[in-house]
C-alpha cells in the first residue's frame, strides 16, 4: 500500500461479514448488509498534536482488530482495494 495516514488517522481493512446467520441460514450476495463495524488496522498516523506542539502517540497499532462507530469512517480505494479511514476518536474498542 502506498498511503500513509497523517495526524491521528487510521487506515483499516473491513472484516468480512458472516454469510450465514446464527440459525444457519445462508445469506445471498444480493442481501442488503449493514456497513461493517470491525476492521484490521493496516496503517496508523504518528498521533495528534496538542496545543503545545507535542505529539500525543497513538494507542492503536498496525495489526490490531478494532471496533468502530458505524458511520465514522470514510471509504477510499487504493490499488483497487477498499479501505476505511477514521480518526482514533472514532474507535470504540480494540478486540483481543
Amino acid at each position: 500500500m502506498k498511503i500513509k495516514p497523517l495526524s491521528n488517522n487510521i487506515i483499516i481493512e473491513a472484516v468480512k461479514e458472516e454469510e450465514k446467520t446464527k440459525g444457519g441460514i445462508l445469506l445471498p450476495q444480493t442481501a442488503e448488509k449493514d456497513r461493517p463495524q470491525q476492521g484490521k488496522v493496516v496503517a496508523v498516523g504518528p498521533g495528534k498534536t496538542n496545543s503545545q506542539g507535542k505529539v500525543i502517540p497513538m494507542s492503536i497499532k498496525k495489526g490490531d482488530t478494532i471496533l468502530f462507530s458505524k458511520y465514522g469512517p470514510h471509504e477510499i480505494k487504493v490499488d483497487n482495494k477498499d479501505y476505511l479511514v477514521l480518526s482514533q476518536d472514532d474507535v470504540l474498542a480494540i478486540i483481543e
